[in-house]
């Protein structure tokens, strides 16, 4: 049966499709209005594509209502119920159910949960059934509505349906069952800026984990806490594999130099404000920063998110790609509604040549899955609406598609160098005071002058390495002792000169260099 629970009945306004590049170029309307208007139309198959099973259910019985329609829904367990009288026609098989619709009244519509499982295997019979009725449900006002938490489609039937995203839902949605558990749990509702804080930490989430987080967090503080919503938010993200919410402990003060770059972000920090809003300046889209492996990239793509205040949520692409038809394409539809739910938030892909470097032979070597997921994922980066600020790192920028370096897709783009000497010596202090040593301590200028030519990671590692020799004499590491660990590793300048000295070529005039010309002036030398 339908089940009008109170988060299902009027969290739905707030469901809005992506906007893909291969989806229906609508303009984005409420959920509900969408789905009426298709009804209306005449529209014969609908497949909508979400976890949340009971916000669309209440959904579609709230729009059966305002139509005058009977509503239909089957299950393989339950059979084919109508919803409005309660009875139950026996049809337990997919293929009973679709030739019982054909029994059904006119002006009907009949959600079908689950039928994706049978239409994975391809069932040519089951096919052609749901090919005949859907002719006969386009002259007797029934529509079918597929209702299922991925996107499988034979190629048979997928002109046969449109395909629809049930989104996330909102605050406003959410605010509705936090209301419903303090009401539950006799508790006070939260003043508004807990409350703020409440739903900040349960966007991303459907009505049903938000719903289980909040009653956890009154079992364990006896009241909705933030931080243990902010907690089952990041295992529930985890869920999927794709996307891993980051708890940031880095900033600015973190990173040794990039002057260009620290102040570009310090000038957007307030970029997602009330107040930028009404000042009219529009979200910025992201940053791609490219440069040589170990100057710090990663670390600055953890620090945007703290310049900014938001969630730091990590994509993997590689796991993007999934073996069956059509669920590389519904991982990334996944990908982008959870972002768009959480946002404002940052996300960061690391080293992203990686996961796109089969895009361009694609065609030849997945049937063109790569190339359609790239495709996919650069039109969003376009076309999104929803702040989400997107950090991807790169070593390899050859690797990188021309597409996807072209304006538009990035506020800009930032090339990370070989720390000059300057740089320098703040890494060391930075790394020397990280593991509880006081930089005063040490000979920094001999530091600096034995470590030309090193990254950032190169140096952090050789001052571990000093505190292992140090630590097997039963002493503390001195300057002498670094110098000569330092001297004994072979920096990735040397080891690797030439595709170095490449990748700064191919630097000049194509990115803005995160360190100020001022700043370069200094030196900044690769190792002989």
């Amino acid at each position: 049966m339908i089940n009008d629970r109170t988060q299902g009945a009027d969290v739905a306004r707030d469901g809005t499709a992506g906007p893909f590049a291969f989806r229906e170029r609508t303009r984005r309307k409420p959920m509900r209005e969408r789905i009426s208007n298709y009804v209306r139309s005449g529209h014969a198959g609908l497949y909508i594509v979400s976890a949340e099973e009971q916000r669309v259910e209440a959904e579609l019985k709230t729009v059966a209502d305002a139509l005058k329609y009977k509503l239909f829904a089957w299950s393989a367990t339950e059979g084919l119920i109508d919803t409005t009288a309660g009875q139950i026609r026996q049809a337990n098989d997919p293929l009973e159910a679709i030739t019982a619709v054909n029994e059904l009244p006119e002006n009907s519509v009949v959600l079908l949960r689950d039928l994706h499982m049978f239409l994975q295997d391809a069932n040519p019979v089951l096919i052609r059934a749901i090919k005949d009725e859907l002719v006969r449900c386009k002259t007797k006002g029934k529509c079918l509505i597929v209702l299922g938490c991925r996107q499988v489609l034979p190629p048979e039937l997928e002109r046969e349906f449109v395909l629809l995203d049930f989104n996330l839902p909102d605050k406003a949605a959410l605010g509705t069952v936090l209301d419903g558990i303090c009401q539950s749990a006799k508790l006070k509702k939260p003043k508004d800026d807990e409350r703020d804080q409440i739903l900040d930490a349960a966007t991303g989430m459907t009505c049903t984990e938000a719903e289980n987080a909040y009653a956890l967090a009154v079992i364990e503080a006896k009241k909705v806490d933030p931080a243990v919503v902010a907690r089952e938010k990041a295992s529930t993200v985890k869920k999927n594999g794709l996307l891993e919410v980051v708890t940031v402990k880095e900033t600015l003060d973190d990173i040794g130099g990039l002057d260009v770059l620290k102040d570009w972000l310090l000038k957007r920090k307030d970029a997602f404000s009330h107040r930028a809003r009404e000042y009219g300046l529009p979200s910025p889209k992201g940053l791609l920063i490219v440069g040589i492996p170990g100057t710090g990239k990663s670390l600055t793509a953890k620090a945007t998110a703290s310049v900014f205040g938001r969630p730091l949520l990590k994509l993997d692409a590689g796991k993007l790609y999934g073996s069956l038809v059509g669920q590389s394409e519904g991982n990334l539809r996944s990908v982008i509604q959870t972002c768009e739910a959480i946002a404002p938030c940052v996300l960061w892909l690391d080293e992203i040549e990686k996961g796109l470097a089969g895009s361009r032979s694609s065609g030849a070597t997945d049937g063109g899955t790569s190339a359609r997921v790239f495709g996919s994922f650069i039109s969003w980066m376009q076309e999104k609406t929803a702040p989400v600020f997107v950090v991807a790192t790169a070593n390899d920028v050859t690797q990188l598609p021309p597409e996807l370096l072209r304006k538009g897709r990035w506020s800009d783009m930032m090339f990370v160098d070989l720390p000059n000497s300057e740089e320098l010596r703040v890494i060391w202090e930075i790394q020397i005071r990280k593991y509880g040593r006081d930089p005063k301590q040490f000979d920094l200028h001999a530091l600096v002058e034995m470590s030309v030519g090193y990254t950032g990671a190169e140096i952090e590692q050789a001052f571990i390495d000093a505190l292992y020799a140090a630590f097997a004499e039963g002493q503390e590491p001195t300057t002498g002792l670094i110098c000569q660990v330092t001297g004994e590793s072979v920096p990735l300048s040397k080891l690797m000169g030439e595709q170095i000295s490449g990748l700064r070529k191919w630097a000049v005039g194509r990115c803005r260099m995160a360190t100020s010309p001022a700043k370069e002036a200094k030196g900044r030398k690769i190792a002989a």
